[in-house]
């Protein structure tokens, strides 16, 4: 039988809650109860008063943090109720009990541990995100480039939602993979821009592709093959292993560091509520990603860092913007951008091609994630562009490339480049989250 540590509170009348003890020993082997607040009911700290030894602190969360040290339960299940607990509470309890492994159950819901952590024997170190367009995936293929140049040889593991049905291993550090290349993948059904060809194309390293379906509210899949493509990547005798996540999922694989990048327009309940702190308690470092306005004023920057800091303190956190950068010389021509930056964004995205590439951006869409808005947008630049520039997502590939092979333009692919802002350090930050992951898989403290 499972044990249990009950949530208990004073709002309850004893006897009450000595009776749903008794009908919860059916199901656990309750072992303690965390008292959690409320006075109204009660005015003695004694354990005898519910029949088993009870964990008093000075608030919710340290309650539970002792009483999951000491008895090493399997799950908290939660006997309190509003006023002593809201929902906001209650999800905050969640994220240290899932961060402990515990799994975490009330009257009408039950949050449970990530299943099946993978162990790898390479060291493993995660990116993951608290949604889907925060940057993930330009950040780890930075990542991967800064790895590599300092002759760490990577593999990238990445899942998608339009991942292979077998994991597909991409050698980008030894085949072109150029858009000529990517069309016949789309030819043959693949979506061939996913993350795993976004890594190889951008950082020119060996990545395997897996898929997901489904994600959790604490960030586990209803389904992927992560485990089959986990132990591929294993087998290449890499130094290092970069596991990617997917949106806000988290990778089914055991890490030896994680590298968390949030968005900084996302606001802060990503951050402060729902699994946010359990996100953050997983985390050995920080990127703020997209701080610029309009996504994000200074201000919002500057709150966003201040929660993190009173969840994590201490924890490191650089705060980037995003460039894009062609992998293809483009001065001189009239280009069509498409992307999938907000629609705010892309007047200084545009400024930046402009001035530092030296092209002549004609139209540019916001819509690579809205094939039909994509296409619109760009029938209404028809004729007047002679390069078109795509960052590699969406439908990058089977729209706007297959659009230029149609018209006989070429396509280019594009790079987003971080760059950090207010005298943070990405890459120092990087290099210690990256040595984390090294010395923690060799056991060196």
């Amino acid at each position: 039988m499972s044990t249990a540590v009950a949530l208990i509170d004073g709002e309850h009348y004893p006897p009450v809650v000595r009776a749903a003890l008794s009908a919860l020993s059916v199901e656990f082997d309750v072992v303690a109860a965390a008292f959690v607040g409320g006075t109204e009911k009660i005015d003695v700290e004694h354990g005898e008063v519910y029949g088993l030894p009870v964990v008093w602190a000075e608030s919710a969360d340290e309650s539970v943090r002792m009483a999951i040290d000491q008895y090493h339960p399997h799950a908290l299940v939660d006997l309190s109720d509003e006023p002593v607990l809201s929902a906001k509470d209650r999800f905050r309890l969640a994220s240290i009990a899932l961060g402990a492994g515990v799994e975490y159950r009330g009257a009408d819901f039950c949050f449970t541990p990530p299943r099946s952590m993978l162990a790898l024997g390479t060291p493993a170190l995660a990116v993951v995100g608290t949604g889907k367009r925060v940057g993930k995936t330009a950040v780890s293929a930075y990542l991967a480039r800064r790895v590599k140049s300092q002759g760490v040889d990577v593999v990238v593991l990445a899942m998608g939602r339009g991942g292979p049905a077998v994991p597909d291993l991409i050698r980008g550090d030894e085949v072109p993979l150029s858009t000529d290349d990517l069309l016949a993948l789309a030819a043959q059904g693949k979506h061939a821009a996913s993350d795993n060809y976004e890594d190889a194309v951008m950082s020119r390293v060996t990545t395997v592709g897996c898929r997901r379906c489904g994600g959790g509210m604490a960030g586990d899949t209803f389904f992927s093959n992560v485990h089959e493509g986990a132990r591929l990547a294993d087998s290449l005798g890499k130094d290092i292993v970069i596991v990617e996540g997917s949106g806000a999922a988290i990778p089914p694989v055991r890490v030896d560091a994680t590298l968390l990048v949030i968005g900084a327009g996302q606001g802060l309940s990503y951050i402060e509520e729902y699994f946010g702190p359990y996100r953050l308690g997983r985390a050995d470092a920080v990127v703020l990603a997209g701080a610029e306005a309009p996504g994000a004023t200074e201000k919002q920057v500057a709150e966003a860092k201040s929660a993190i800091e009173r969840i994590r303190p201490g924890v490191p956190v650089a705060a980037v913007i995003f460039r894009p950068s062609p992998l293809e010389a483009i001065a001189g021509k009239r280009v069509f951008f498409a992307t999938t930056a907000p629609s705010s964004l892309v007047p200084i995205l545009v400024a930046h091609l402009e001035s530092e590439h030296g092209c002549t951006v004609v139209g540019s869409s916001p819509h690579l994630s809205d094939r039909t808005r994509l296409r619109e947008d760009m029938a209404s630049a028809a004729g007047r562009f002679d390069v078109l520039l795509t960052e590699l997502k969406a439908a990058a590939i089977e729209v706007v490339a297959m659009a230029g092979r149609e018209m006989g333009v070429p396509t280019v692919l594009c790079d987003n480049v971080p760059q950090a802002v207010a005298g943070d350090d990405l890459d120092g930050l990087l290099d210690s989250v990256v040595h984390a992951a090294a010395t923690r898989e060799a056991g060196v403290s």
